[in-house]
């Protein structure tokens, strides 16, 4: 199974367009290196056919950047991604299905809550159902996603329940922070039929449950939550007045954190994904990313290929 990670930023990118703090001005002024586009992966059972993992607002970008969605040389009109799995209904994750209007067949894998988001959403029309077939997935039920000819794609995917909460946009004065249960956040395995390997994704998370312990335990690969550093990041920074658990993330460090919560679990490879601007672990040399680094985390890049 083949992995790339297409973007592994959180919202906005980095450098943000409008941000002007000191890891967005070093992005944009003194380390390119450090740009990154919106949190989404793609993954392939056998290097020809592709399903991304959330659909960036950066997705025309990340596929003119990554050569192996590019269409065929020979065929005017082509493209191996064959579906896109949603696993929540934010604008990070569905704005970039805008740009696969172009009338190519592919399927869209989501809960039925996320469903009803693009359902309830004129502008998603323009992705012809008869042509862009919207798959409802649940909670425990594995699923093979299926090629734009039916045939099987060599995957299977389980969808399960991650603490976390609805998008922003959907909120209202009753909403006092993350739940669990409603499909507005989903964490999948994806394996490989054949060969049996496989990942875990979890771009966000707000609370590291028994569940999510049990799953994780051993995991070859696993892909998650890094958007903070610490909780109240975005408020010491004076860029935002809320916290990392009121936004439905954990934090990467303390004894809550993610690296505190999966340092005991075997797990083969650790990579941080949605990574916001703010996060100090973005600078190559600062303690953060030494700590992480110590802690066996990797910090991702885009255009980054795994095979597992």
């Amino acid at each position: 199974m083949r992995v790339v990670v297409l973007g592994a930023a959180a919202g906005g990118g980095v450098p943000q367009w409008n941000c002007n703090c000191p890891i967005c001005r070093t992005a944009r002024d003194e380390l390119p290196e450090l740009r990154a586009t919106q949190a989404s992966i793609a993954v392939s059972a056998d290097g020809n056919d592709w399903f991304l993992v959330n659909a960036s607002p950066d997705l025309r970008q990340q596929v003119i950047g990554t050569p192996q969605l590019h269409p065929k040389a020979d065929q005017l009109r082509h493209s191996p991604i064959a579906g896109v799995i949603l696993t929540n209904g934010e604008v990070d994750a569905v704005a970039g299905l805008l740009s696969l209007r172009e009338g190519w067949s592919f399927s869209i894998y989501a809960h039925q809550r996320v469903l009803d988001i693009l359902k309830s959403n004129s502008i998603f029309n323009v992705l012809d159902e008869k042509r862009v077939r919207r798959e409802p997935i649940e909670f425990g039920r594995p699923f093979e996603p299926k090629l734009a000819d039916g045939t099987p794609s060599g995957l299977e995917l389980l969808p399960f329940a991650v603490p976390g909460k609805r998008a922003w946009y959907l909120e209202n004065e009753t909403d006092a922070g993350p739940g669990d249960e409603s499909g507005d956040t989903l964490g999948l395995r994806i394996a490989d039929k054949r060969s049996g390997e496989h990942l875990y994704f979890l771009a966000a998370c707000a609370a590291f449950t028994p569940d999510l312990r049990q799953r994780l335990q051993g995991a070859p690969l696993v892909f998650f939550d890094g958007t903070l550093w610490r909780d109240d990041e975005l408020i010491a920074a004076g860029l935002g007045t809320k916290t990392g658990q009121r936004m439905g993330h954990m934090a990467m460090s303390g004894p809550d954190g993610a690296m505190a919560a999966l340092a005991d679990l075997g797990i083969g490879r650790k990579i941080f994904l949605h990574i916001n601007n703010s996060n100090p672990v973005l600078l190559p040399d600062s303690e953060e990313r030494h700590a992480a680094e110590r802690a066996g985390w990797q910090i991702p890049f885009d255009g980054m290929e795994i095979t597992i």
